[in-house]
């Protein structure tokens, strides 16, 4: 049998053989020698320290950073990111639903090989770890990440490559995703939907029993983080009870950020609320590939000074002005003028001035900055204190339990702002403004898609700021539309042998 385009990446990462320059160069930082068998904890983490850094290193094209383009790329398939201009290219397809669904895309090879990779670097540790060196508590904690990444890599999977999981079924049994769980060369049937689920919650149960409290980095995994992927995956599958129990269990010991802090950019994984993120130093120059090169306001880019990336106008519209998040965001930057010369030297977005050559926006936004206009580094958020808080109200809300889940939103909305009023919704009508507290809350990291299709939600992007032309005249997507499964790659099927690994629906 031929091997799959998992099984090519595989061997690539961990053999090194017949590979290309990018993958070569940074071995062993993010890749394992074949005949380095993980026979000692340290080499193991060597190994994990690896996956952690695939997490944001540049794969075949620059807008192929791993998590954080995978971000950009569910978002600008929702409602509530806006791309402003052409700019340099860079997304336009994506944002016109054109991208995810040609089987030959390079975006959509990325993000498939992207998550198998981390799937393979995964099994290798553990298929070695439960025999290496080192203390039985090292063995758990390195064994614990393994399987944790291998279920938030298998999740990802099949949300994007497959029908969302629908718990009013008798039986999720529309054609998921291959399931890898040992490490082998050999490409793998779709398994189906709830076959992907049942391993996915196999291993995330796993390693939460292993994982510790404890922690080397924030880019690492610990029990909090592990309880989090757990919420998130139950609130996929509609198990409201399991959501609300994990998701309040993983926010325990993390603080909601200050409003000083919620200004100060979204690139700092020390900061409080931030329970997942990768860590990432100025020695690690990320270029034009950075999440940040596309996602903030003040990187000198050509993407960013021509495009900078807007809320949806509607949405701005419905936060209170007493709310610190509607800083993050200006209908109408301002231009700022030397004392003595009058010319324009910048333009004030909120109170962030980006420089004479950037293009102000209408409702651009200032949420995320890089490190400076000459460097794209910054940390990238995968997992917040105020997400879990929004998992467990919307399952508490969906469990019929208003009273708990208005309260624990209250928390959240009278942190972002000081004079909000206690809430007092029920039923769909919290609900409601729990997803609209989402979208403001997490806005452009990397939610929305996942929210709108869990929910069999349509997309809606009449109304606002959303330009037809560079939307490419999609403003409306039904729910449970094909197009809200991306298709497999093409390599892939043309190599993968297996009875059943067909296309999705075109």
């Amino acid at each position: 049998m031929k091997k799959v385009l998992y099984s090519s990446l595989a061997a690539c990462m961990l053999m090194l053989a017949s590979c290309d320059k990018d993958y070569l160069e940074v071995q062993p930082t993010d890749a394992v020698a074949g005949d380095l068998a993980i026979t000692t904890t340290t080499n193991a983490m060597a190994a994990l320290n690896g996956i952690h850094r695939a997490m944001f290193m540049q794969y075949d094209n620059q807008d192929q950073a791993g998590q954080g383009s995978v971000m950009i790329n569910l978002d600008l398939l929702g409602e509530d990111v806006v791309m402003t201009a052409a700019g340099n290219g860079w997304f336009n397809s994506t944002y016109k639903w054109m991208t995810h669904r040609n089987a030959n895309a390079g975006t959509v090879s990325f993000v498939y090989r992207f998550y198998y990779k981390i799937i393979a670097n995964a099994n290798k540790i553990i298929e070695g770890i439960d025999t290496a060196e080192g203390t039985p508590a090292e063995r758990a904690a390195i064994k614990g990440q393994a399987l944790a990444y291998r279920a938030w890599a298998h999740h990802q999977l099949v949300q994007i490559f497959a029908e969302r999981y629908d718990a009013s079924k008798s039986s999720n049994d529309q054609l998921g995703v291959p399931i890898m769980n040992v490490y082998t060369l050999e490409g793998q049937p779709r398994a189906t939907v709830e076959q992907v689920y049942a391993q996915i919650n196999k291993d995330i149960d796993e390693a939460i029993s292993l994982l510790p409290a404890r922690r080397n980095a924030k880019s690492h995994f610990n029990t909090n983080v592990a309880k989090g992927i757990k919420a998130r995956v139950a609130l996929t599958m509609q198990d409201w009870a399991t959501a609300a129990k994990f998701a309040n269990e993983a926010a325990q010991g993390y603080k909601l950020m200050g409003q000083t802090q919620y200004l100060a950019g979204f690139n700092n994984v020390e900061n409080e609320e931030w329970m997942w993120g990768s860590d990432q130093i100025s020695d690690q120059t990320t270029y034009f590939y950075s999440y940040f090169a596309y996602m903030s306001a003040n990187f000198s880019s050509s993407n960013i000074r021509a495009n900078p990336k807007a809320i949806n106008s509607q949405l701005y519209s419905k936060i209170p002005n007493t709310d610190v998040r509607k800083q993050l965001w200006d209908p109408t930057p301002t231009e700022v003028l030397d004392e003595t010369t009058k010319k324009v030297v910048g333009y004030d977005v909120n109170g962030y001035v980006i420089p004479s050559n950037f293009s102000p926006k209408p409702y651009m936004n200032r949420k995320f900055l890089a490190d400076g206009g000459a460097s794209s580094v910054g940390d990238v958020p995968y997992m917040r204190a105020a997400e879990m808080m929004l998992i467990e109200a919307e399952a508490l809300a969906r469990m019929g339990n208003n009273s708990a889940a208005a309260a624990l939103l209250t928390k959240l909305v009278k942190a972002r702002d000081t004079e909000a009023s206690d809430i007092t919704l029920a039923d769909q009508a919290l609900i409601d403004e729990i997803m609209k507290q989402r979208r403001i809350e997490l806005w452009g990291e990397g939610f929305r898609f996942f929210d709108l299709k869990r929910t069999n939600s349509p997309l809606n992007r009449n109304g606002a700021n959303h330009s037809a032309t560079l939307a490419g005249n999609v403003l409306d997507v039904a729910a449970g539309d094909n197009q809200w499964q991306w298709l497999i790659p093409q390599d892939e099927l043309n190599s993968n042998n297996n009875e059943g690994m067909v296309q999705n629906p075109l």
